[in-house]
C-alpha cells in the first residue's frame, strides 16, 4: 500500500511539475534574460537640450486579438489568454516599466459582436493587462466604441519628462470621410503648433497654452505600418517568414496610404515611429527624415511563434529600445510532448520493476 502510495505522489508531482514549468516558469526564465537598454551618448541629438529627467521606461505591445464567441474555441483561448496574460504579468514584475501603450487590433470580433459581449472583452481586456499604480497604461484607439470604452481619442499627445507620444488612430487617416478623419485632422495640426511654438518655429504668435516645457522630436505610435510596399526590406528576427515577407501591401489594409504617411511625417516630424497590425517584426529608416519606424509582432502565439515586445528607453535628445522575446509555443508544446514520452517511458519502466519483483520472491 505504502509503495502505491509513493508511486502516485510521485506521478501527481511529476506532471504538476511539468505544468508548473510549460506554463509558469518557462516565462521568467525566457523574459529574464531581457533587460533595459542602455542609452548612447553618440546616438544623442545634440539640437535638443539635456534635461536632468531620468530616461522613460516604455513598454509596447501590439495585436492582442482577444478571442470572441463566434470563431474562438475555449481551449484556443484559454491556451492563448493565458499565454498573453503569463507573459504580460511575467513583464510587469521584471521590467517595472513607467508607461505601457497597446498599439491596435485588441479583439478578433469587436467590431461586430452585441453590446454585452463588448463589454466582456473590455472586462476581459483590463483584467489580462493589469498594471501596478506605479505604472501608465495607455489606451488603444479604433472604432466609436472603443474610443469610449477605452479613453482614447482619434489623435492624443502624452508628455513625458520632456518627451511627447503623439498616438494616432490609423482608422482616422483613410480620408474616407469617417467619424473620426475630420476631428484627428484638427487636432494634427493642433499638435504640429504646439511643437513648433515649443520649438520657436512657428510664425505666428504662440501663446502660453501652446507651448510645451521643452522641444524634443515627438515618438509616433499607432497601429498601421507606415506606407511600405511589402516587407521585403525587414530583416529583423521576427521579420515575416517567405512567402508571406513578398506579399504586396494594400494601401488603407496592411499599411497608411502614401499621401497618409507623407501627411504624419510632414506634421509631427517623428524620431522614431512605432506600429504594429502585420504581426511580424521590421525595422526600417523613415520614407522621409533621418529616423526609423519600428514594426512590432503580435503578443499572442495566435499569430505568432515566437511573439515578443519592446523596452524602450527615452529622453528628449536620445533614445534606445530592444525586443525582448518570449516563450516559443512550438517550444513549450515540444516541451509537454518531450515531458509526456518521459513520464509514459518512467511509468511503464516502474510497472516491470514491480512486476519483476513480484516474480522474483515467487
Amino acid at each position: 500500500m505504502r509503495a502505491n502510495l509513493k508511486f502516485i505522489v510521485k506521478t501527481v508531482c511529476g506532471v504538476l511539475f511539468l505544468f508548473l514549468y510549460c506554463d509558469y516558469l518557462i516565462f521568467f526564465i525566457t523574459q529574464r534574460n531581457c533587460y533595459w537598454p542602455e542609452l548612447n551618448p553618440e546616438n544623442e541629438d545634440k539640437t535638443i537640450e539635456q534635461t536632468n529627467e531620468q530616461p522613460v521606461k516604455v513598454m509596447v505591445i501590439a495585436d492582442t486579438h482577444l478571442l470572441g464567441s463566434r470563431y474562438g474555441h475555449w481551449f484556443d483561448k484559454l491556451r492563448r489568454e493565458w499565454q498573453m496574460y503569463r507573459s504580460f504579468q511575467t513583464a510587469m514584475i521584471l521590467h517595472k516599466p513607467d508607461l505601457v501603450f497597446v498599439l491596435g487590433d485588441l479583439t478578433d470580433e469587436g467590431l461586430f459582436c452585441s453590446n454585452a459581449e463588448f463589454d466582456y472583452y473590455v472586462k476581459r481586456f483590463y483584467t489580462l493587462f493589469q498594471v501596478p499604480e506605479t505604472t501608465k497604461f495607455v489606451s488603444p484607439y479604433l472604432n466609436h466604441r472603443f474610443v469610449t470604452a477605452f479613453n482614447a481619442p482619434a489623435v492624443q499627445l502624452i508628455t513625458v519628462r520632456g518627451n511627447h507620444f503623439v498616438l494616432v488612430n490609423s482608422m482616422a487617416m483613410e480620408g474616407d470621410g469617417c467619424f473620426l478623419c475630420k476631428p484627428a485632422e484638427q487636432q494634427l495640426t493642433k499638435i504640429e503648433r504646439v511643437l513648433q511654438c515649443t520649438k520657436g518655429t512657428y510664425t505666428e504668435k504662440c501663446n502660453s497654452k501652446m507651448k510645451l516645457g521643452i522641444y524634443s522630436k515627438p515618438i509616433l505610435m499607432q497601429h498601421y505600418p507606415l506606407y511600405r510596399q511589402s516587407d521585403m526590406e525587414c530583416n529583423d528576427f521576427d521579420a515575416a517568414p517567405f512567402p508571406v515577407k513578398q506579399e504586396r501591401f494594400r494601401e488603407r489594409w496592411e499599411c497608411l496610404s502614401q499621401e497618409a504617411t507623407l501627411q504624419l511625417l510632414n506634421q509631427i516630424k517623428p524620431r522614431i515611429a512605432l506600429s504594429g497590425h502585420t504581426h511580424h517584426g521590421c525595422t526600417r529608416p523613415l520614407p522621409t527624415g533621418d529616423g526609423i519606424e519600428v514594426t512590432i509582432p503580435s503578443f499572442s502565439w495566435r499569430n505568432k511563434d515566437n511573439p515578443n515586445y519592446l523596452l524602450a528607453l527615452f529622453t528628449p535628445n536620445n533614445y534606445a529600445y530592444t525586443k525582448c522575446e518570449m516563450p516559443r509555443e512550438s517550444t513549450v508544446i515540444n516541451l509537454y510532448i518531450f515531458g509526456g514520452i518521459v513520464f509514459i517511458m518512467w511509468l511503464l519502466y516502474s510497472a516491470f520493476c514491480k512486476n519483476r519483483c513480484k516474480y522474483k520472491y515467487r
